[in-house]
């Protein structure tokens, strides 16, 4: 990390071109991250693997336990600094256990609920007196953490809190007042981050023991997934709170609120890749084993369709993830990280890439739901059993697309965040619209050079699907103005847009940083998976882009708006059937995800 300083700006990746060398990618893994991933897997098979039908059924001492061994191994606190219990290790090893912790089924919900949005308000935002008394304990594992946000009639609206909190006469306590719905490992955790409006008006955030009197929970929900982990209401009545539990500042709770959210919606994405590689080998490896018609159902042409899909999805969320990640901590390295307010520096730094954070998520989650559906059905009748893997690999996944903010919210909020940062002149979007409107007339056709580097047509395109998510945008604020704030359908087309880019230029880079440091032989098999899916979201992207012009042109423009999309565009087709039983090819060779 030391050799790449070069700072991003968060969205920039829609209006610069990216060079492979100035990003983070898997294959830059340092010893430690190596040794966190191994110690994760360790700890998983040895200690967790065992208990996975227990862990299912609710076993919250037998989780205390293992959270405790958690702790012991650095596991709970890769990312809160040491002078606090933690490892103090970077953005990319917490990603790495995300990952790898996956194989621990919904233990990993319950570890990842702790970590993060258990942990992290009092590292980004307690006061040094709350960071000495609560993070020991939630960096060993003795004292599990929740986060208790949602109520029953604030979801992912939480600005319409209900719960309040009254300051007593004395000036040494507030009382709270509330319901708090779907808390993650509400049923036995120790200590809750909550939320609630002092007045009834300044939405502020409060850490609270669970032992203070007036807390108190619901049942435990029958869920359709990740049944193991604990999913209860949290019920505050009269509770009082000491005036210095109050986290951050009165009436600044969103702030929190919102920053803490961006470090899960990335793991989410780091998580999902976890995943995917585990849904590969249950697949590659059944299919091997499961003989039709005279062969193994490997060999067929519509089963190495759905294996390669599945490594294709599965290479670009891994390599969104760490590339953000790897982004996120050359920001940190810029802060000093001895001054008093760090963790609100970092929380404010992190924010930066609060788009990637939100592309990451929807993305992630996404593309995981096509792979497990596409487990499910290579399976065939056996996925629908609950004895093989993938049965709870589909159950589990779901929630995904809800957890940290619907994937709709986190939509508008990737539009939300490019239009602030456009107003600010901290991304020159309204200058990039000037210059896009002005090359359009003289667009031509693209062609592939004759003898061109692997993957250059494929880079030329995706520049140009960047001058189309310009060219829409234009056209969509050209017709709406500051309206188009309530129109959610456009914007979030223009976000399916934004994830496509950057999910192209990921997964591009990374393999143009792998031919560039290890040659084109070594990086095959990432150059087989960006040619299909160039191929592929070119096609998607335009058709999104049709939609909004459809929605936004004048009658007598739309024709010359649809001509452009067709010259910006138009690509060569190349042969993704050969290249799909390529990449499955290799993947059922080594019978596991490979890139």
């Amino acid at each position: 990390m030391s050799e790449k300083k070069a700072f991003k700006r968060g969205g920039s990746f829609l209006l610069e071109e990216v060079k492979p060398g100035d990003l983070f990618t898997p294959e830059d893994f340092r010893e430690e991250h190596k040794m966190i991933a191994v110690t994760t897997d360790d700890f998983v098979k040895r200690d967790v693997a065992p208990h996975r039908e227990a862990l299912e059924h609710k076993n919250f001492p037998l989780i205390r336990k293992l959270m405790h061994k958690a702790g012991e191994l650095g596991l709970l606190g890769a990312e809160v600094p040491e002078d606090y219990g933690g490892g103090g290790l970077d953005t990319v090893a917490s990603l790495l256990i995300a990952e790898h912790m996956v194989a621990a089924g919904s233990f990993s919900v319950t570890l990842n609920a702790h970590t993060g949005i258990g942990t992290m308000p009092l590292v980004f935002f307690g006061t040094e007196a709350q960071k000495k008394k609560y993070l020991p304990g939630l960096c060993s594992g003795e004292t599990p953490g929740c986060y208790a946000l949602t109520e029953p009639g604030a979801g992912t609206d939480a600005l319409s809190s209900q719960s309040t909190a009254v300051l007593t006469p004395d000036g040494k306590y507030y009382k709270l007042n509330g319901t708090k719905q779907f808390i993650t490992n509400g049923g036995f955790a120790d200590l809750i981050t909550t939320y609630a409006k002092v007045d009834g008006q300044k939405f502020t955030s409060f850490v609270l023991e669970r032992n203070l009197e007036g807390v108190s929970t619901g049942p435990e929900e029958k869920k359709m997934g990740i049944r193991g982990t604990s999913t209860v209401s949290i019920i505050l009545e009269d509770v009082k709170v000491p005036v210095e539990n109050v986290v951050f500042e009165i009436g600044k709770g969103h702030v929190v609120a919102f920053n803490i959210l961006d470090l899960g919606r990335l793991k989410l994405g780091s998580a999902s890749a976890g995943v995917g590689k585990m849904a590969i080998e249950a697949c590659v490896k059944y299919g091997k084993e499961r003989v039709q018609f005279g062969k193994p159902i490997c060999q067929f042409g519509l089963i190495k369709q759905k294996i390669a899909d599945m490594a294709i999805r599965t290479y670009l969320v891994e390599s969104m993830a760490y590339i953000t990640g790897g982004m996120i901590d050359v920001i940190l390295e810029t802060l000093d990280h001895k001054a008093a307010d760090f963790g609100r520096q970092s929380g404010k730094a992190i924010e930066e890439y609060a788009i990637e954070c939100s592309i990451n998520k929807v993305y992630g989650s996404e593309m995981l739901g096509l792979i497990v559906d596409e487990a499910v059905q290579l399976f065939g009748g056996y996925g629908y059993v609950e004895e093989y893997p993938v049965e709870q690999m589909y159950r589990d996944s779901r929630i995904l697309r809800i957890f940290e903010g619907t994937n709709e919210i986190n939509r508008l909020i990737i539009m939300q965040f490019l239009t602030r940062k456009a107003m600010k002149n901290e991304i020159p979007l309204l200058e990039a619209m000037g210059k896009v409107k002005a090359e359009l007339p003289s667009i031509k056709p693209l062609v592939p050079a004759v003898n061109g580097r692997p993957l250059q047509y494929q880079n030329q395109l995706v520049e140009r699907a960047k001058k189309l998510f310009i060219f829409v945008t234009e056209a969509a604020v050209t017709k709406y103005g500051q309206g188009i704030a309530d129109e959610q359908e456009v914007l979030g087309r223009l976000s399916d847009i934004a994830i496509e880019v950057f999910a192209m230029e990921c997964g591009l880079a990374r393999a143009q940083k792998c031919m560039d440091t290890q040659g084109v032989e070594a990086a095959q098999m990432k150059i087989s998976m960006m040619k299909v899916y160039v191929n592929d979201a070119v096609g998607r992207i335009s058709e999104y882009a049709r939609e909004v012009l459809v929605a936004t042109a004048a009658p007598d423009a739309l024709l010359g708006q649809l001509a452009t999309v067709n010259n910006l565009m138009h690509q060569e087709r190349v042969n993704t059937v050969a290249l799909r039983r390529a990449i499955a090819d290799r993947t059922i060779a080594a019978e596991k995800y490979i890139c």
